[in-house]
């Protein structure tokens, strides 16, 4: 048991060595993923707003190609207009004419709209760009800091993780669980010493009975206000020797 808790208190020494770490990156890492997202999703609005340009402009063109086939076949049945010789025959053609002019004029209405959302199209293109270029930027800068950050301390985090993965192998797998939950529920501190008859997390009193229990290093014992794992001066000062 005494191994137990003196593994489970060097776990906990080098956690708060590498939170010291992360906590020198602050929210680089947070802004850098936040700004690659934004990033990317500018990408891709970027590739849509393009991509939908391009097919305004291609129907835009086939609706040009349209107008013009109609209204070459409106020249047509007119000339033929002059050569039949029944009004049956005269009216049917009428017909046609009219029809393609409707045809036309359905045409230029979609003519219009296809190059309004071209033009709209264009604007959000022309004001998502900058964006785009500021974000990369942006993103450029924060990844120097964070690599100049990680750089600084890269050594000193790859010993402590490796410190921390030779401690993990040789700890109970129940010890773990109960440790990492603990952890998760105060801030990081999960095995802390009792110093002066008090919990070094709550700072609040431990009864006498507790801290005489807790000298004989012969159980895991909890603080009965904050719940975090209490050990022994003897394993505090033991420590070093784990390492």
């Amino acid at each position: 048991m005494e191994n137990r808790l003196r593994l489970l208190y060097a776990l906990q020494r080098i956690d708060s060595s590498l939170d010291e770490l992360y906590e020198f990156k602050g929210d680089l890492p947070r802004l850098v993923r936040e700004l690659e997202s934004q990033l990317e999703g500018k990408a891709a609005r970027r590739k849509d707003l393009e991509e939908a340009i391009k097919q305004h402009i291609i129907r835009r063109d086939e609706i040009d190609l349209e107008i013009i086939s109609t209204k070459a076949k409106i020249e047509k049945y007119k000339e033929q207009q002059f050569q039949i010789k029944t009004n049956k025959q005269y009216d049917a053609l009428t017909r046609e004419i009219d029809s393609a002019q409707e045809k036309i004029t359905e045409l230029e209405k979609e003519m219009d709209a296809v190059e309004g959302k071209a033009a709209n199209a264009k604007t959000d293109l022309e004001k998502l760009i900058p964006e785009l270029d500021e974000s990369a930027t942006e993103l450029k800068d924060r990844r120097a800091e964070l690599d100049h950050v990680n750089k600084e301390h890269e050594d000193e985090e790859l010993r402590l993780k490796h410190e921390r993965e030779k401690l993990v192998v040789r700890l109970d797998r129940n010890d773990i669980r109960s440790y990492e939950r603990i952890r998760k529920a105060m801030n990081g501190k999960a095995v802390v010493p009792v110093r002066r008859n008090a919990c070094g997390g709550c700072f609040k009193r431990v009864p006498p009975q507790v801290s005489v229990e807790l000298r004989k290093n012969s159980r895991l014992m909890t603080c009965e206000h904050c719940g975090r794992l209490l050990v022994s001066d003897q394993i505090v000062e033991s420590y070093s020797s784990l390492l």
